[in-house]
């Protein structure tokens, strides 16, 4: 994410370019849906929450700070909608991905390893809803979308040991967890 093209969106938008806040909405909408979408664990949820994002960072861009990377603070913001979402819900069930189909599944790719690809994604996404929030949302930045610590620690506020600890209870759970439904 370039950071220097973000920044000049920012301002363009500040100083009343509307069209900016719409190329930032289609680069980062993607980013939103699927942090949301790992977080919630299913698209209609999802899809709430991306759009209460675009919303409040429509809202909010005026406080943007340029302190950190605007992807930063798009995922902290993210993060928060979502976690929030599940403390409103107070959302406890799995909904399978079925209207999804995930990058890594490539068009090229044999049924029966698409089909396998497919229950080891739902595999995965009823073990993250068993998972407390705070090591589902460690787990999913740092495993899933490739974040560094000191990325997480700034999206989510927390320290980087207290990441660090979270990530390897969420390992821990997971790979028990994987091993029981074997």
């Amino acid at each position: 994410m370039n950071s220097d093209s973000d920044f000049q969106l920012v301002k363009d938008f500040l100083n009343g370019d509307s069209s900016a806040f719409n190329k930032i909405a289609i680069k980062y909408r993607k980013n939103i849906y699927w942090l949301a979408r790992r977080m919630l664990g299913n698209h209609l949820d999802a899809d709430e929450v991306t759009q209460e994002v675009l919303i409040t960072i429509y809202k909010k861009l005026n406080s943007f700070k340029f302190n950190s990377s605007l992807f930063t603070w798009i995922y902290k913001i993210t993060s928060t909608r979502s976690i929030n979402f599940l403390n409103r819900k107070k959302l406890r069930r799995f909904i399978p991905f079925e209207d999804a189909k995930p990058d890594w599944i490539v068009s090229g790719d044999v049924i029966s390893d698409q089909l396998e690809n497919k229950e080891k994604l739902e595999k995965l996404d009823r073990i993250l809803k068993m998972i407390p929030v705070k090591q589902r949302q460690v787990f999913i930045l740092r495993q899933l979308d490739g974040l560094s610590y000191d990325e997480i620690s700034k999206i989510s506020g927390k320290s980087i040991g207290g990441l660090k600890a979270n990530y390897h209870h969420a390992i821990k759970k997971i790979m028990e967890m994987m091993n029981e439904e074997e």
